[in-house]
């Protein structure tokens, strides 16, 4: 493989973070239908270059030229839209790929993995953008509820992902998100923010879970399949690889905001520079561990010196959705009653923060504290 194009995709993304200029906001409901035509579009487009690509998987030709012309045409304006507003490289990383895929220089199957994976991370924050939106546009109904229409149309594209981990690690996470979802639609008729702001947690913190199951759990996610197939089969150990590295693209920023090392690290051994015969999946695994943990701690941090605020209970379920990610890797390390215990915990510290109740909250929070650090301290 060419070294261009392994910088090209295997460059860590820089931290993504929506910017603070609002987005112009459709007022017409013409303007509406016509986005709402769009949005459809990527769908069956994305289906279209999908179809091509998996030409490869039957070792069988793939046409790269068209697969370029549909990206171009049909879906690359909205990933740079995203790549703008989420301080991204995702064009870059895509169209390098396609560009390899057409000279020879990278397996047509890595290339279709790389475009599959960054085209549903654009997906996922495309979700994040119509969250924001509904939040900037809060109180106009109508167009809150398109916004949310465009939301669940993005979603649906996702879904076969969030099954195929849910049948993989025996999760539930397609009902979870649809009863966040659910929690939003109700929020928008009952005009309760908060509600929304709770409920947009719950889907996007179970997408995120979705990533890292796909990625760092054991022992379904890329890390330990590639690491497995390595000696006896290194092609296939190097798309799984690369699977692995472009899924954890969309949990990389916000890892490496509250966690650097530990996401510099897994980012290392994703990376197809990578020898993957090296690739720890262990120690892959136990950095996420460390990551999260570390980010629930931070949650939680916010949660308490916003106390009083809506940030408070909004960050104290970000917490405890950290918590439910790792879970099971959790409940591995310190016992299933130990993290019965954990979990009860921060939905006490939770019902708290909603009732503004910090003489109740804080004696929780601080075990909940322990315990992560415990966690932290075990998974070294």
């Amino acid at each position: 493989m060419a070294s261009a194009v392994l910088t090209a995709c295997g460059e860590q993304e820089t931290a993504e973070k929506p910017k603070e200029e609002k987005q112009e906001t459709v007022e017409t409901e013409k303007k509406s239908e016509v986005k709402e035509e769009v949005k459809v579009d990527v769908a069956s487009v994305y289906k279209e270059a999908i179809t091509e690509l998996d030409k490869a998987k039957e070792d069988k030709e793939v046409d790269f030229g068209l697969v370029t012309d549909i990206y171009t045409k049909n879906l690359q304006s909205l990933v740079q839209e995203r790549d703008a507003e989420f301080e991204a490289q995702n064009d870059q990383h895509i169209s390098a790929a396609l560009q390899a895929g057409q000279e020879g220089s990278m397996d047509p199957v890595v290339v279709r993995q790389i475009f599959d994976k960054l085209m549903q991370k654009v997906f996922y924050t495309t979700i994040k953008h119509e969250f924001t939106e509904i939040d900037e546009n809060w109180g106009n109904k109508d167009e809150v509820k398109e916004e949310v229409n465009e939301a669940k149309q993005y979603y649906a594209i996702l879904q076969t992902t969030v099954e195929k981990r849910d049948t993989a690690n025996g999760t539930n996470m397609v009902s979870v998100i649809a009863g966040g979802f659910e929690e939003i639609e109700k929020a928008i008729e009952s005009d309760d923010k908060l509600a929304f702001q709770l409920g947009k947690q719950v889907v996007d913190k179970t997408l995120m879970k979705t990533f890292y199951l796909a990625t760092g759990a054991i022992p379904n996610g890329y890390a330990t399949k590639a690491a497995a197939e390595a000696k006896e089969n290194p092609e296939v150990a190097k798309i799984e690889q690369a699977e692995g590295w472009a899924f954890y693209q969309s949990i990389f920023s916000y890892l490496d905001k509250h966690s650097a090392e530990e996401a510099a690290f897994i980012e290392s051994q994703f990376n197809l520079e990578t020898d993957v015969a090296t690739l720890d999946p262990a120690a892959v695994n136990k950095a996420f561990v460390r990551g999260f943990s570390k980010i629930a701690l931070d949650e939680y941090a916010e949660s308490i010196e916003a106390w009083g605020e809506d940030k408070s209970p909004i960050t104290a379920l970000e917490g405890a959705l950290f918590i439910d990610v790792i879970g099971n890797d959790i409940k591995a390390i310190i016992g299933e009653q130990e993290y019965q215990t954990l979990t009860e915990q921060a939905q006490k510290y939770l019902e708290a923060a909603k009732a503004k109740d910090k003489e109740a909250g804080e004696p929780i929070l601080a075990e909940i504290q322990a315990t992560l650090q415990n966690v932290i301290e075990q998974a070294k």
